[in-house]
């Protein structure tokens, strides 16, 4: 969609473009990317093969077909609202967590709310113990995908040396508008057993995705990569800071390097998700140094945010102000989803 922008100084600052004059008026193409974690999206069928009865909706009584409907409506309100504001449109690329399969996301896509955006899939099916896999969804107009692969987790137990099962991560490369870009989507290991304890399965995590992304960056230096998912980590923890090596501040992003627009966010005290009255960020999405470039003939990266509107949020009880959540204390809350989703705005000029 197109955006108008009066570029004055201080937008010049954030931006890259101190050499235009104050007054000039310039005219962009503007899309957004999100990531969103569906909190349990499961169907209400018993699947033998993994243990999806442990999920909320399996372990409800009553009406869970109504429940299921009610709560795929919930989550394409959700993605059909995020950058419509300023874009007009919802996200022409949409990486989501914790859907059990594919008829769940067909399910979504084809909610009246985002039919009419007609959203492709990307899923493989993953071997995570409990069913739950990653998968990605792009606006057919606007993006178009030349490669899809799905690149395995092996993380064991600390005790047992037995192998955990967990999200494989989804790589999708492909031309947005004829801009070649690459989304990799993850889901990486929980903090189940502790913090401590469970940080070597989501370095290990962050190693899979690094070295994806060096295998990236050796095929095109310049390659232009959006890492996305629920990480299960802060911006500063190991993971991503030093597996990673990514990067608060944009000006110092180094070639082949990474930015992450959320470590700001999480200074300010700004988190996707809380327990125990404390916020974490663990909802990211980074960028290669690429989309940094002052050069916008080409998509790049404008700006990040948390989208945590009112309605999103818990008004009473013990989850007062944090994300409102689908389901607690056995039942369904009609709620949306226990994290924000987040979300990147790409822009490019359009010369007239």
């Amino acid at each position: 969609m197109k955006l108008h922008i009066i570029l004055f100084y201080c937008l010049f600052l954030a931006i890259g473009t101190s050499k235009l004059n104050a007054q000039e008026k310039k005219t962009y193409k503007i899309h957004t990317i999100a990531f969103y974690n569906l909190e349990n999206l499961f169907d209400t069928i018993n699947d033998t093969s993994k243990f999806d009865e442990a999920s909320p909706i399996m372990e409800m009584k009553g009406d869970i077909e109504t429940v299921y409907k009610k709560k795929v409506h919930n989550m394409a309100r959700v993605l059909s609202d995020i950058g419509l504001d300023d874009t007009h449109n919802s996200p022409v690329i949409i990486g989501i967590s914790e859907v059990e399969n594919r008829q769940v996301i067909e399910d979504l896509i084809n909610d009246p709310l985002l039919l009419g955006r007609d959203y492709g899939i990307i899923h493989y099916d993953s071997p995570d113990a409990r069913g739950i896999d990653v998968a990605m969804l792009y606006q057919k107009k606007f993006f178009t995908p030349l490669h899809t692969s799905s690149h395995e987790l092996k993380i064991y137990d600390d005790n047992s040396r037995k192998r955990v099962y967990t999200r494989d991560q989804l790589l999708v490369s492909g031309t947005l508008e004829g801009d070649m870009i690459h989304v990799l989507v993850n889901h990486w290991p929980s903090r189940s057993g502790g913090e401590a304890r469970s940080r070597p399965k989501r370095v290990a995590a962050a190693k899979l995705s690094k070295k994806i992304i060096d295998s990236l960056q050796t095929d095109d230096p310049y390659a232009k990569i959006f890492l996305m998912g629920d990480l299960n980590d802060d911006p500063t923890n190991e993971s991503v800071k030093k597996v990673l090596n990514a990067e608060k501040d944009r000006d110092k992003v180094e070639f082949k390097g990474i930015y992450n627009p959320y470590e700001s966010f999480y200074r300010k005290g700004l988190g996707t998700t809380a327990y125990r009255d404390a916020w974490s960020l663990f909802d990211q999405i980074l960028i290669s140094k690429p989309l940094l470039d002052k050069d916008f003939s080409t998509f790049k990266f404008y700006q990040a945010g948390i989208y945590n509107k009112n309605y999103l949020v818990g008004k009473y009880g013990r989850y007062k102000g944090y994300p409102l959540r689908s389901f607690a204390d056995g039942g369904f809350t009609d709620g949306f989803s226990d994290h924000f989703p987040v979300y990147v705005y790409v822009i490019k000029e359009i010369s007239e």
